[in-house]
């Protein structure tokens, strides 16, 4: 497909003059509000590189842009989509069309979302949407800004061990058959093989009652899964038939869930088991044959495999110039509160990992908060210190406290209770013992200072029981380097006061943008497969959601603030 960068069409007056008819008094639809106020936002030129020059001529993937975002904004298929721009008066009108213009088929926005994911312009939506916001006024560095993260389930279907192991040999041998059917028939028996795996196992399939039947059926993929990788390796196998990207996963799912071993001089295949012989971390073991970039996560009692979405936006409160509200309505700002940025990961990456990318992105595009609210998934001492010495930015966030069992139980003496003297390097507890040790030493990648107190004086201890369960040693602290410790102490004294608790009550709205971008978009489930295509379908949703909201406020409608929660409710009420 080739491109000659145009600009927009102007609108054809036919069209014009009948949708704006068709509209009537009453405020335009979503799509005619855009063209009129944004014009052609996204520039053929800027997906240029995507595009080859040579080959058929491809529609506008400026104005297909355009309509993936429109796409997500009624959470339409594809199809549905073409059929908007087919029939629907407002699309033709924001896509400068003929009335009789067919527009395209909807193969045309799958290619267009594979070539953008392939030169990585999956973001380029979004920077132009808000390169134009901040021409207006709309968006601007500084100010406040929130984020938080939700789960985003695959489109896939969820597999145990068992059902992974089957469905990858059998995808293999699809692959297989439909390159090199010959070859098949030559080194396998089809009947037995197509007897076990001629239906998708992940689907139709039923597990064996028992589970001395599932664990042979477990060995039995395990073999069958060894036997094809070998043959598919041999040295008169076709050298291109193990390419194939079936037969690539299947070697590492194989590798992954099994394990070739010689017991009394004979080859045996068994399954790894996690406590004997290990599995790979959940970064790396793959959970599908079909999307190779989901990811098992958890996080308390929560359980996916997939991605996770963190959406970051501008929270800004009604100030002295905004309106006032009418009687039982809250003030609303007098602009909206535009989304700045969208990542997307696999589910096994932390929250804490994206507060430095997120902060290079909002960089990149010049809007910087001058306070960023997160929770405590996002914090830790380090980056409070970072954010603010690097980029001038306050991370208003909740640090967690210890893990100890003080802690848990909320009994007994805390880190806190001990008076620490950094220049005589000791701790003194609460019954007056001084610490013997004082050592600085690194625990998983981080400085630390471990403090112990001497069994001599612990152990006569009256209040021992509610110190430490430790029998064969006193008491031990550990403590971050001095500044760390007193921002971390400094930290969990404000979390206790109610005027820094109605403050942190701003960052609860984020949490009704992503259920607005549930609710709106579908984000709860990707609609496709691969972190590049999810990555895509978020960031156009992100530029759908702040355009609904741009309408809301170009029609003198602006949608309410997002919910806050009820205990973020009760914060606001005690604090008054």
């Amino acid at each position: 497909m080739s491109l000659r960068p145009e600009e927009w069409p102007e609108i054809p007056d036919a069209t014009a003059r009948v949708a704006r008819a068709a509209a009537g008094r009453g405020a335009p639809p979503l799509a005619m509000r855009v063209r009129d106020e944004l014009g052609g936002l996204f520039a053929d030129a800027e997906f240029a590189e995507a595009f080859g020059r040579r080959g058929r001529r491809g529609w506008s993937p400026g104005r297909l842009a355009m309509v993936t975002v429109l796409q997500m904004a009624e959470n339409l298929t594809d199809r549905a989509a073409v059929q908007r721009v087919r029939f629907d008066l407002s699309w033709k009108y924001c896509l400068g069309l003929d009335l009789e213009d067919v527009g395209f088929d909807a193969s045309m926005l799958s290619e267009f979302r594979t070539r953008v994911v392939d030169h990585g312009l999956e973001e380029r939506v979004l920077d132009l949407l808000l390169a134009a916001l901040k021409e207006k006024g709309l968006v601007k560095a500084g100010g406040k800004q929130r984020t938080d993260s939700t789960h985003v389930l695959a489109a896939v279907r969820e597999l145990n061990r068992l059902e992974l192991a089957g469905e990858t040999v059998r995808a293999a041998l699809e692959a297989l058959s439909a390159a090199a059917p010959n070859w098949v028939a030559q080194v396998l028996e089809v009947g037995e093989w197509n007897r076990r795996y001629g239906r998708r196992i992940d689907a139709y399939w039923r597990p064996p009652g028992s589970q001395t039947q599932r664990d042979q059926l477990a060995l039995d993929y395990g073999r069958d899964a060894v036997a094809l990788l070998r043959a598919v390796y041999h040295p008169a196998t076709p050298v291109w038939l193990r390419e194939l990207p079936a037969v690539q996963t299947l070697r590492q799912i194989t590798v992954q869930n099994y394990l070739i071993t010689t017991v009394g001089g004979r080859e045996v295949v068994k399954r790894r088991e996690a406590d004997k012989d290990g599995l790979p971390p959940g970064r790396i073991r793959l959970t599908s044959p079909y999307d190779l970039d989901a990811r098992y996560g958890t996080k308390q009692d929560l359980h996916w495999t997939g991605y996770k979405l963190h959406i970051s936006e501008v929270c800004q409160l009604p100030g002295p110039d905004d309106e006032v509200p009418r009687p039982g309505r809250r003030a609303r700002p007098t602009v909206p509160n535009m989304i700045t940025h969208v990542a997307t990961t696999d589910a096994t990456v932390p929250d804490v990992k994206l507060v430095e990318p997120v902060h290079q992105a909002l960089a990149d595009r010049g809007l910087l908060p001058a306070e960023h609210y997160l929770d405590s998934g996002y914090a830790s001492a380090e980056l409070i210190v970072g954010a603010q010495a690097a980029l001038g930015i306050t991370l208003v966030t909740p640090l967690l406290t210890g893990t100890s069992r003080q802690y848990r139980e909320n009994a007994g003496y805390h880190r806190e209770a001990f008076a620490i003297d950094w220049d005589a390097r000791r701790a003194t507890c609460p019954q007056g013992a001084t610490s013997r040790f004082w050592s600085p030493a690194k625990q998983k990648g981080r400085d630390v200072i471990v403090v112990r107190f001497d069994q001599a004086d612990c152990g006569p201890c009256p209040v021992r029981a509610e110190c430490t369960n430790a029998t064969r040693w006193g008491r031990q602290l550990t403590l971050r380097p001095r500044p760390l410790h007193e921002l971390i102490h400094a930290n969990h004294i404000a979390q206790e006061d109610q005027d820094w608790r109605a403050k942190y009550a701003l960052r609860a709205g984020v949490e009704g943008t992503i259920r607005q971008a549930m609710a709106v978009t579908g984000t709860r489930r990707a609609r496709y497969r691969g972190l590049g295509k999810t990555r895509l379908e978020h960031v156009y949703s992100a530029v759908a959601l702040n355009l609904i909201r741009l309408d809301a406020w170009w029609n003198g409608q602006p949608l309410d603030h997002t919910r806050t929660s009820h205990l973020a409710r009760l914060d606001l009420t005690l604090a008054a």
